[in-house]
């Protein structure tokens, strides 16, 4: 497994708003670098990279090497684009980046994209990259874009000069409907320099395209074990989990859509059931409206001393008749046994007679009737006139059974 800090150089002139390649040069670039910093830090987690700019106002380093991926995606947003492409101050720039690296054990590495055209003569990039050489600095090139004035020439002598063991390489990438990360990813800039790296860069470089490979989430099992586990063992507990939430949305349709037909049958039988309990309710009401159109009834013929109504009184269940009100039933049963008792003969005349005279008992009978106030003045005379006929009679008694004699 190599240990590499790799500077990056992008070409962000103004021939990258050319559309030959899907959708600009700018955009294939970027995708390419993207591809390439996922490739450099999967393959060891101690890989360092780094990026800078060839165009604009002047070469400038946006992140030096690093290990956050996050840090590295996240400076190429926002590029702005403008100016001429300077190929050697840009690989002067990222040699002296690659010198002050922490970790000294790194070998180095520069990835040069050049979609423009170079200025540069032939005899300038030769000792460029001897200098590269000498300092034990890999190069890789990425050709893309139109030749013009011998680009591609300049560009192969200068890797050339920069090669040693066969470690660097150039790679010509034509304009057309590929995208260049899809082109780049077999070339000999993943499949790394044939010192046991070739295995680990191409699994990088699958996992960062998403999964190109033929292996499981990306990732081959030979070469990272733990991750292939700890990557298969959460999909199985997201696949359990969603079989669960699946099953459990399933019962509750299937619930409430028996606890519908449970309310709905509920429903028709509280409407029965309250059609049925109406129909007692109605006839309850025609039976007190009979009873008391009885009871009237007996009370009219009471009044008119009819002896046909008061048989009929007799045989009348009086508590039934009045059992909600005490006052009501005692003074029924008054009123009939005084009806019974006028009937009867002269002796029982004589005996009311009696009780009428008897003034304490006649005040108890007034004072237990409902609505009647004993001490009332017209209540009073009434009493009084009723004792003075009683004495009047008893008075008129003896002469009368004279008369008989």
């Amino acid at each position: 497994m190599v240990l590499e800090a790799t500077m990056i150089c992008i070409d962000n002139s103004e021939w990258m708003r050319n559309g030959d390649y899907p959708t600009n040069r700018f955009q294939a670039q970027a995708d390419a670098v993207n591809l390439i910093c996922g490739a450099k830090t999967q393959s060891n987690p101690e890989n360092t990279v780094g990026i800078l700019t060839m165009a604009g106002k002047g070469v400038r380093v946006l992140v030096t090497p690093t290990s956050d991926l996050g840090k590295i995606l996240a400076c190429m947003h926002g590029l702005e684009i403008g100016g001429e492409m300077n190929l050697a101050a840009g690989i002067q720039v990222a040699q002296l980046a690659l010198k002050h690296r922490q970790n000294k054990k790194q070998q180095q590495r520069i990835i040069v994209f050049a979609g423009s055209p170079v200025k540069h003569d032939k005899k300038m990039l030769e000792m460029i990259g001897r200098k590269l050489k000498k300092n034990s600095v890999a190069l890789d090139v990425v050709d893309f874009g139109e030749d013009e004035e011998g680009k591609s020439e300049k560009l192969e002598a200068l890797v050339a000069a920069v090669n040693n063991n066969d470690t660097s390489h150039i790679v010509h990438v034509p304009p057309g409907p590929n995208a260049l990360s899809d082109v780049l990813i077999s070339t000999p800039i993943f499949t790394g320099d044939g010192e046991g790296g070739s295995g680990f860069a191409a699994a990088a470089a699958a996992a960062a395209a998403g999964g190109v490979s033929g292996f499981e989430f990306g990732v081959d099992p030979n070469l990272d074990p733990e991750l292939a586990l700890a990557l298969r063992v959460s999909m199985e507990e997201e696949r359990a989990r969603q079989e669960a939430a699946a099953k459990r949305a399933a019962e509750e349709a299937a619930r409430q859509e028996k606890g519908g037909e449970k309310q709905s049958s509920s429903q028709d039988a509280t409407m029965a059931e309250s059609s049925t309990v109406a129909n007692p309710e109605a006839e309850k009401r025609t039976d007190l409206t009979d009873d008391e159109n009885a009871l009237l009834q007996q009370a009219l013929a009471m009044s008119m001393d009819d002896p046909a109504s008061n048989a009929a009184v007799r045989d009348t269940d009086m508590p039934d008749a009045a059992e909600d009100d005490q006052d009501l039933q005692l003074a029924l049963q008054l009123s009939v046994e005084d009806s019974v008792k006028e009937s009867s003969s002269q002796s029982n005349q004589t005996d009311m007679s009696k009780l009428l005279a008897d003034q304490s008992f006649v005040s108890s009978i007034i004072a237990s009737l409902p609505g009647v106030d004993p001490n009332d003045a017209s209540v009073k005379d009434l009493l009084a006139s009723m004792q003075k006929e009683s004495e009047k009679k008893d008075e008129d008694k003896p002469s009368n059974e004279e008369e008989k004699k």
